[in-house]
């Protein structure tokens, strides 16, 4: 393994953030949350690391600890789906977004650009300082819809 900058840690085309230990197990966490679309609940994630990693190194417990780790250090952004309540994690990659879910399948379709991003409430109000929001939309997804009006046919 190869050092890039003063504590970055790098393995293939991956840079690791300084300041946190990388084991295998937390390096194996990193990358399905690097490649995900979506937000990530910790049985997803350990779904998808056992699907790569059949060594049975690891439990749904070992993922809760390693997300727990990336959210101290500021890595990951943990959130709930205001729909069912399940905790989801994401890369913290200083930007945020929202979604639109499907109460049918549960889908989740990424909104193409945050629809509060005009709204200047410190201007409006100048007592209120907005440090961060969320935003889900509830409906059918366009093959859910499809499968609703035929039903009601």
């Amino acid at each position: 393994m190869s050092r890039k900058g003063p504590q970055s840690q790098e393995c293939g085309s991956i840079v690791y953030p300084p300041g946190i230990k990388w084991t295998k197990q937390r390096r194996c966490v990193y990358q399905v949350l690097l490649e995900a679309k979506e937000p990530l609940s910790a049985v997803q994630i350990y779904n998808r690391v056992e699907k790569d990693e059949s060594d049975g190194s690891f439990a749904v417990s070992t993922i809760y600890r390693i997300l727990a780790a990336f959210e101290e250090k500021g890595m990951v952004n943990k959130t709930n789906w205001m729909g069912d309540g399940t905790l989801v994690y994401e890369l913290n990659r200083g930007e945020h977004t929202h979604y639109a879910v499907c109460l049918d399948c549960h889908k989740r379709i990424q909104l193409p650009s945050c629809p509060f991003a005009h709204v200047q409430l410190e201007q409006e109000t100048g007592d209120f300082t907005v440090t961060g929001h969320k935003l889900e939309l509830y409906g059918y997804c366009s093959q859910c819809q499809k499968a609703r009006e035929k039903k009601n046919v």
